[in-house]
């Protein structure tokens, strides 16, 4: 049976998580959404995730601070950027810090699902628990 990849949102917009879970299920990628940062590192603890989907702007820690624990953790998990920030130097840490897209909300399907196919494409596993 091939392996399906599962796609972490992290997102503290619950509509925003819904959206993009179902989008993703009928796309035939496994997902699992979480509203904090802190939710989605504690279960990365116990689950692989083939890449992450997340929002910048939170409460609690944003969507900068957990790519830089990502990065400082060496994990190789690819990050997605999803999010309304149009701030040019908080995109450029990002993709500095080895984010594989930056997209505005609203985007389209296709584009969300290219970036995560490109980004999934190019990644190994992440084994950087």
């Amino acid at each position: 049976m091939p392996h399906v990849p599962t796609v972490a949102i992290v997102d503290d917009d619950e509509a925003v998580r819904e959206a993009l879970g179902d989008l993703l299920m009928v796309s035939g990628l496994a997902c699992h959404c979480f509203e904090s940062a802190a939710d989605f590192l504690a279960a990365r603890r116990s689950r692989r995730f083939d890449c992450l989907v997340t929002d910048i702007r939170m409460p609690g820690m944003n969507g900068i601070e957990l790519i830089e624990r990502l990065h400082d953790e060496r994990a190789r998990m690819p990050v997605v950027v999803l999010s309304s920030v149009l701030d040019e130097q908080t995109r450029m840490r990002a993709l500095a810090l080895g984010a594989r897209a930056w997209l505005a909300k609203p985007v389209t399907d296709a584009h969300l699902l290219g970036a995560l196919a490109s980004a999934m494409g190019s990644a190994g596993p992440d084994t950087g628990r």
